[in-house]
């Protein structure tokens, strides 16, 4: 009862045919499959995609250190002199 029965395909197919014409319906099955084929290949770029970020390790964190500011000797600095 729930599955489609042979003859239940037999008039899909004429109202297909009687809809699209028997001219365009090559046509409409080539622009399906050209879909179908892109859609796959986009799928498996963005799989690709994600196990390669996937892979990639994580940087490691750089550890922070004091520094102190040199004085003015170390600088080369000399003290300013009025005239």
């Amino acid at each position: 009862m729930g599955s489609l029965q042979p003859w239940h395909w037999v008039i899909l197919a004429v109202v297909v045919i009687v809809l699209f014409g028997a001219k365009r319906l090559p046509d409409a099955a080539r622009s399906l499959g050209k879909s179908l084929r892109i859609f796959k290949s986009e799928v498996r770029e963005m799989q690709s995609e994600n196990k390669a970020e996937a892979s990639i390790e994580s940087p490691t964190p750089v550890q922070s250190q004091r520094v102190e500011p040199p004085t003015g000797a170390e600088q080369g600095h000399t003290e300013a002199r009025p005239a």
